[in-house]
């Protein structure tokens, strides 16, 4: 295995950047990353950003320097290239991230202001009100607590799908139009192991946001959903922070 890293050919804020990566784990460059003072705020889901001002330290702790193409080409050829639309910022790649999925995966969490995929097959919303406290609920089909959301039915659009889920879930209902995409996550199956509602390849959950000028009681008219409660902003890490989706949330607080 190897880190490699191309030349401060980049430009952005000011400086030209390289592109650090590793030619086959993420283990392996995040423990390079750790080792040499990279910040984790660097990292772009299949590479390092490290200002060319740090090239020489680099290839002095151990990376070999190749051509932009070379990396680009070895990256591919790794399988650990993560797919994105430009403006989207990947938040997290996690093999096996969700449980409740049941067959062998990987999750990636993506922050994306662009409108979600129509092909998305479930939706999310994250409801805050405007001192950070958020709706959840409690499921029989999810474990532990969640944003409210669920399986788009055919015919919805994602955004349709997540106020209706909505409603069911908690008795909100919210205009269509005012939740503003938060991001995705990104579900990705081996071919051969589908099992429904899970398809082979890719599958998206839309997450979208919406903030309230005041909370009102939420309360849950679907029979599978336990409980629906508003959560205070300190109480929510006690929650969720755990749930490999938890960047999102923090993301969109963050906005708010």
């Amino acid at each position: 295995m190897a880190i490699l890293i191309d030349p401060p050919t980049w430009p952005a804020h000011g400086h030209l950047w390289s592109h650090v990566i590793s030619d086959r784990s993420l283990e392996e460059l995040h423990e390079f990353a750790r080792s040499t003072g990279v910040p984790e705020r660097s990292f772009e889901g299949d590479h390092y950003d490290v200002p060319g001002e740090r090239h020489a330290e680099m290839v002095a702790a151990g990376a070999v320097p190749v051509g932009n193409r070379e990396l680009a080409r070895v990256l591919r050829a790794s399988g650990l290239r993560f797919r994105k639309r430009k403006g989207e910022r990947p938040l997290g790649r996690f093999v096996d991230g969700l449980p409740a999925v049941g067959v062998p995966h990987v999750l990636d969490v993506v922050a994306s202001a662009h409108e979600p995929l129509t092909s998305a097959g479930a939706a999310v919303v994250l409801v805050a009100d405007p001192q950070g406290a958020m709706v959840l609920v409690q499921s029989v089909g999810r474990p532990g607590w969640a944003p409210p959301g669920g399986k788009r039915d055919p015919g919805e659009t994602p955004r349709s799908s997540a106020v209706r889920e909505l409603v069911e879930e908690t008795s909100l209902r919210l205009d269509p139009a005012v939740l503003v995409p938060v991001g995705y996550e990104r579900i990705t199956i081996a071919e051969g192991h589908a099992v429904a509602p899970w398809a082979d390849g890719d599958n998206h959950i839309a997450v979208f946001g919406a903030r309230v000028e005041r909370r009102v009681p939420v309360v849950p008219a679907a029979e599978d959903v336990l409980a629906a409660e508003w959560v205070d902003r300190p109480r929510l890490p006690e929650r969720i922070a755990d749930q490999p989706w938890w960047p999102l949330v923090e993301r969109f607080l963050g906005a708010s």
